[in-house]
């Protein structure tokens, strides 16, 4: 039991690893942001004025093969699970105005999901 709640704990201590991470960067430049993750992968303006800036992280995820063989005297099966590769895209959106110095503000940013934290 105390290591289900040790694990839980660890678990909660992590997420939003990236949300802090993001807050960091508001009230900051935009371009120190681009210092820190290179060219964003998309740039767009919104109705409001703000500027989105969008940085995607694909992940992939590999499950090994596993066979399982079940012996029945001179007569054997085997079955093999797995051996899989899964992707998934993380975005991280941060929300800027456009500054005095010709760059943009940080004024904030989109929750990354959670599989993204």
């Amino acid at each position: 039991m105390r290591l289900i709640v040790s694990c839980f704990a660890a678990f909660l201590a992590l997420a939003g690893c990236a949300s802090q991470i993001m807050e960091g960067y508001v009230g900051r430049d935009i371009t120190d942001v681009m210092v820190d993750f290179g060219k964003p992968s998309n740039i767009f303006e919104l109705p409001d004025r703000r500027v989105a800036f969008q940085w995607t992280d694909t992940n992939t995820i590999y499950t090994p093969a596993t066979t399982n063989i079940y012996n029945y005297g001179s007569y054997a099966t085997a079955t093999t699970y797995g051996g899989t590769a899964s992707s998934y895209d993380c975005v991280y959106t941060f929300f800027a105005k456009p500054n005095r110095a010709g760059s943009h503000t940080v004024v904030g940013f989109k929750q990354p999901s959670l599989a993204c934290e």
